[in-house]
């Protein structure tokens, strides 16, 4: 037993040492013009690798540097560069008959940059296919076999993915810390694959599903089926709002879709918080949410918003339309559709408009409707149609009170809040200011008030308005007629004015019109017209 004990670690020292030794006696480098050869070919790119290593007990050859050439037509800086690649091979066809038979690779930190051009192509589109700067494959000696590429695992480890275009304004989006897989990996058949990533300036992705057959002519054309799930998401920080640059907010995606590489068609959920849509506007301490299906023309940037159905708590409006990137523009046709929202609820949400409530105001009660279409770019964005509000309250804003000067003359009775029985409006909202026409608002403390105006993008007010009111004190010599006012200031502290040229002109219309019946009368007589037949 002794002796049987002794030769057998005798024989297992013998090859441990042998496999200690074997790197030392193999030249892996001699390997690495074939493999560059293999991996040019397959990938239609000129691939250069750095010194190769062999480490037995992993079955795995190490290389010190990998360079993929870039497409020609988009520059000469490589498509992607890694600090080395490791690829594991079946370790006894490589000893016995110096074929490279490969299980896996796994590149470590490589910098992939993924750029397309105004037409749409990417620089990924060629890998795979016949290029002139790929060597064509050379007939090893001894009947050497060409590499499999059919391998159970492909993994990526701390890359930097760099989405770009060639030419446009457009932030590049930087992906850092990329994880990627690829399982079973084959160019003829569909494999799995997972992307794990941080986004420069906020955010986290996990990107998952299935790819292939790869398309041999375009292999951005591949058919692929994909869950997503977006957190954390900076739209400012991270270059997202570029169309839009007075958006901001923390968004969060998830969504499902497929895609054959022309047409991407997805279902999901965005949330978003500390939203802001206005340059004048502050984040709304309510979050939004959108439930979407789009259907993306990958190549032309544009697409269809079958349905989006927007929530703001308890609030529901329906969001439809088209948009389609022209020049350096992302233009927008949308249609909004709100119907009996709870005022409440929108009102979180005013500050992210630029729309402030008067001091230690709020919203109490009511509801809301809205019909309205979006046109135009998106960062000079028309917003137009029709907005209703029934039966609410503003509580803690004295309406009556704040018109003094008109409550003077017309007695009308003050309190703490201002209720609104209705309120509707045409409003047209642009870059340059906010219309508002046929303004119609009652308010039982004071009377029906209509007129319109316009809100300047500081906020500014400047409105015309009537109020038909019951006249008393200093107006009573008017007897009962409306009463003209403006609205000056701001939402927040709004002014009111009454309109003296307006007062003044209906006073002179009046006189003038009993001067004239008197003048009239006094005429006839003259003639005769008074005599008694």
């Amino acid at each position: 037993m002794r002796s049987l004990l002794k030769w057998t670690g005798i024989g297992l020292a013998a090859v441990l040492v042998i496999a200690i030794s074997l790197p030392f006696f193999i030249n892996v480098n001699q390997f690495r013009p074939a493999l560059e050869t293999d991996l040019s070919s397959a990938l239609g790119r000129q691939v250069e690798l750095g010194n190769l290593h062999l480490n037995i007990f992993k079955g795995e050859v190490t290389a010190d540097d990998l360079s993929v050439a870039e497409d020609p037509a988009f520059g000469k800086p490589a498509f992607l560069q890694a600090k080395s690649l490791h690829v594991g091979v079946k370790l006894w066809p490589f000893l016995i008959s110096r074929q490279l038979i490969v299980t896996n690779l796994d590149l470590d930190q490589p910098e992939i940059v993924l750029a397309q051009s105004p037409t749409g192509s990417w620089n990924f589109s060629s890998l795979g296919g016949k290029s002139s700067s790929a060597p064509a494959p050379a007939a090893g000696a001894g009947g050497r076999m060409p590499l499999n590429l059919s391998v159970k695992l492909v993994k990526i480890s701390g890359g930097r993915l760099t989405l770009r275009r060639t030419v446009g304004h457009w932030k590049p989006l930087v992906l850092e810390n990329a994880a990627v897989e690829l399982r079973d990996f084959s160019a003829a058949s569909v494999f799995p694959f997972s992307l794990s990533t941080k986004v420069r300036g906020g955010g986290s992705i996990q990107f998952d599903g299935k790819a292939g057959p790869i398309n041999p002519a375009d292999s951005s054309m591949t058919p692929v089926s994909f869950n997503v799930n977006v957190t954390g998401l900076d739209l400012a920080g991270s270059g997202m709002n570029d169309f839009a640059p007075d958006v901001s907010g923390v968004a969060a995606v998830k969504a499902s879709g497929t895609s054959d590489g022309t047409k991407l068609q997805m279902n999901g959920t965005f949330q978003a918080e500390h939203v802001k849509l206005a340059k004048n506007g502050n984040p709304a301490n309510r979050p939004i949410e959108l439930d979407f299906s789009v259907n993306h023309d990958l190549r032309a940037h544009s697409g269809t918003l079958l349905r989006g159905d927007v929530h703001l708590g308890k609030a529901l409006a329906h969001l439809t339309g088209t948009y389609a990137e022209k020049g350096e523009a992302m233009v927008l046709a949308l249609k909004l559709d709100a119907p009996g929202m709870p005022v409440p609820e929108l009102e979180a949400f005013l500050p992210a408009l630029g729309v402030a409530l008067p001091a230690g105001a709020s919203l109490q009660g009511g509801t809301a409707t809205a019909e309205l279409t979006m046109t135009g770019p998106a960062d000079r964005l028309v917003s137009s149609g029709s907005l209703s509000v029934d039966n609410t309250r503003l509580a803690g804003f004295d309406l009556p009170g704040k018109m003094s000067s008109i409550e003077k003359l017309a007695g009308m009775k003050t309190g703490p809040d201002t209720e609104i029985r209705t309120l509707s409006a045409d409003v047209k909202s642009a870059p340059e200011g906010t219309a508002i026409q046929n303004l119609k608002l009652m308010i039982p403390s004071i009377g029906e008030m209509t007129g319109g105006g316009t809100v300047s993008p500081a906020n500014q007010l400047d409105f015309k308005m009537t109020a038909a009111v019951q006249t008393s004190g200093a107006m009573a010599v008017m007897r009962d007629k409306s009463i003209p006012f403006l609205v000056e200031g701001t939402f927040s502290q709004p002014v009111f004015k009454p309109d003296l040229k307006a007062v003044a002109g209906e006073e002179l219309k009046s006189v003038e019109g009993d001067v004239g019946k008197a003048a009239g009368g006094l005429i006839k007589g003259f003639l005769g017209g008074g005599k008694k037949k």
